[in-house]
């Protein structure tokens, strides 16, 4: 059975996921895996040059402000860039043989199609907020801007198998248990 954890950003995915780990599973990461193949692809490194300009990799390396800077200055720049890293990204995972996969753009990627179950992990929009300014170092209103950018949380809710909360309190890890023991019933 695939399964994914997917949630908005600042919900807690990748804590979820370090505590599947200590579980013993092995969790794909889609972030992780679109910058490494951003890094390491000449084929997907050209492709985002003739999209967003050659200032974009500086001596091989991806340059973050000019992807951000052009990323969030137009909504359709987004969608361009995800349709050229997503069927990259998407391939890797078919081919990791991993059966679990940690993606905030679960249902906007497609790769939902891609899975069995899907976990969201959720978190109060002001924790969320909290979060994002101290992990990237960022004021809140770009924040939440990023926020903005993402699938609301109420709609992924709608769209997963499981809700798994992560509001820092100490039920986290029983619910998480108590969702493994649905999903390994399931399997």
């Amino acid at each position: 059975m695939k399964i994914a954890i997917t949630g908005g950003i600042g919900s807690g995915k990748s804590y979820v996921c370090r505590l599947l780990r200590k579980r013993g599973i092995k969790v794909y990461d889609c972030d992780s895996a679109a910058k490494r193949l951003m890094q390491t692809s000449e084929v997907l490194q050209e492709q985002l040059k003739a999209l967003v300009g050659d200032s974009l990799y500086k001596n091989g390396r991806l340059v973050k402000s000019v992807m951000t800077t052009f990323i969030l200055s137009n909504p359709d720049n987004m969608r361009a860039v995800n349709g050229i890293v997503h069927p990259a990204v998407a391939e890797d995972f078919v081919h990791s043989g991993l059966n679990w996969m940690e993606c905030a753009i679960l249902f906007e990627s497609g790769f939902n199609r891609l899975v069995d179950r899907i976990i969201c992990v959720t978190a109060p929009l002001e924790l969320r907020i909290q979060r994002i300014m101290s992990r990237d170092n960022l004021q809140r209103e770009q924040a939440l801007q990023w926020i903005s950018k993402q699938m609301p949380q109420k709609e992924m809710v709608e769209r997963s198998h499981f809700v798994l909360l992560n509001d820092d309190s100490q039920c986290t890890e029983q619910h998480l248990d108590d969702i493994l023991c649905q999903i390994h019933k399931e399997s």
